[in-house]
């Protein structure tokens, strides 16, 4: 099973909106996805404080920016 990061932190609004954009289209049989809070980890902050919501591929390290719609999460999703 491919493992799907959301960066994100709470009380980010977008982070929210993200989340209810990506659980619908993301297929649970073949994908986790984890909401990461990058508040908890000095380097995440550094890497993702000013771009977030982004949705990290584990394995491969792809990561899809906001802002993202169905289209372009299925596009991303088909491409790992």
């Amino acid at each position: 099973m491919r493992e799907l990061e959301l960066m994100g932190t709470l009380g980010c609004h977008l982070c929210d909106v993200a989340a209810a954009v990506l659980m619908p289209v993301v297929d649970p049989e073949q994908f986790a996805v984890y909401q990461v809070d990058i508040a908890d980890d000095d380097e995440l902050m550094d890497k993702y404080a000013v771009r977030i919501p982004v949705l990290v591929d584990v394995e491969s390290q792809q990561e899809l920016e906001w802002p993202f719609d169905e289209q372009a999460l299925k596009a991303f999703l088909e491409g790992l």
